[in-house]
């Protein structure tokens, strides 16, 4: 465990129950969300490369326009 790591659960260990269950649930579900982006990005990673080749070669066609943003 990193130093910080230990710092911040020394200051949690401080706070009410109630805001020490908050806080663990909170960091539960954010790890638990991160490790499900990290899996949907690792599976779309060749999706991800084709689209961007798609993009590219559009792009190299004289295909795209620049974007405007006043017109979004």
């Amino acid at each position: 465990m990193t130093k910080l790591l230990e710092k911040a659960f020394e200051e949690a260990s401080k706070l009410s129950e109630l805001e020490q269950n908050a806080l663990a649930r909170w960091l539960i579900d954010e790890i638990i969300a991160e490790k499900k982006w990290d899996k949907a990005f690792a599976e779309s990673e060749d999706v991800l490369a084709k689209l961007a080749d798609e993009a590219l070669t559009e792009h190299a066609q004289g295909k795209t326009k620049p974007l405007d943003i006043e017109r979004l």
